[in-house]
């Protein structure tokens, strides 16, 4: 087993196995120049053991030239996209070089906290989950911004709680956390931020124990760098119904009896003082 870096504070302490659970932060980057060294720093302290993959979707900003000299401290794996493909690419490509039990994506313009993700992966720890979703619709604190975004948001939940027959709160929200093999187990394809709707087609579609999660939301204006807009909007309809009607169908998820936390392998070298 890879030698864990230490965790920056203590992880919760009760039963669950957090000490034997890696999980594995995608973070695609597209010109984040004022927001993404500070949100690694953030992702550093999470008291969890970590695999940070960073995906550079062609940034034309400076934030290319910072990241190499942020990889090996703050970055365990930096890839870097030739031209702008989309968040939903970046994705892809984060998602097919993870190698932790547990993946989620984390935006990097600081508008999702880090320090929620133990929150987050308490009921896939728990046996409860194999995918949790943060809502910013569930009452947690948040910052006021566009009310027509947030009925957008809505709709676009409606519709595709519809199609899928589940009963989220937050279809568009960043924080989906789920387990690797289950996640590298989707076809997905969608290039921009269709990859929404299609995760979470391809989730339900498998059968996936879905939980969802209250979550803080430091949401920013156009001015601040804010990039989705109205024709991503337009775009999502098109989704969910392209990703819940057309193939390919994904087979029933079957999660494994014993989870790789659980496995005699992995407690005998967690409990090494070497591990």
């Amino acid at each position: 087993m890879e030698r864990r870096r230490p965790p920056a504070a203590a992880p919760p302490v009760d039963e669950l196995p957090w000490d034997r659970v890696r999980l594995t932060v995608v973070i695609p980057v597209y010109n984040e120049i004022g927001t993404v060294e500070s949100l690694l720093r953030r992702v550093h302290e999470v008291p969890l053991w970590l695999e940070v993959i960073v995906v550079d979707d062609g940034s034309t900003d400076g934030t290319r030239d910072l990241l190499p000299r942020l990889e090996g401290t703050l970055i365990d794996r930096l890839i870097m996209h030739e031209k702008n493909a989309g968040k939903g690419a970046a994705l892809r490509t984060g998602f097919a070089h993870a190698t932790g039990d547990v993946v989620v994506v984390q935006d990097a313009d600081m508008e999702y906290d880090p320090h929620e993700l133990p929150m987050l992966l308490r009921p896939i720890l728990g046996g409860k989950a194999d995918a949790v979703y943060g809502s910013r619709f569930l009452g947690g604190p948040h910052r006021v911004l566009f009310f027509w975004h947030s009925v957008g948001n809505r709709v676009l939940t409606l519709l595709s709680n519809m199609a899928t027959d589940v009963n989220l709160t937050d279809m568009e929200t960043c924080y989906k956390m789920v387990r690797r093999e289950l996640l590298q187990s989707l076809p997905l394809s969608a290039n921009r931020f269709g990859i929404e709707p299609e995760l979470t087609a391809r989730l339900a579609q498998s059968g996936a124990r879905i939980y969802e999660l209250p979550i803080s939301y430091d949401g920013r204006s156009y001015a601040e760098g804010k990039k989705i807009g109205w024709k991503d909007g337009v775009s999502a309809l098109w989704c969910i119904w392209k990703y819940n009607v057309l193939p390919p169908r994904v087979p029933a998820w079957t999660p494994p009896e014993v989870p790789a936390w659980d496995t005699p392998e992995r407690i005998r070298d967690t409990a090494s003082p070497s591990a």
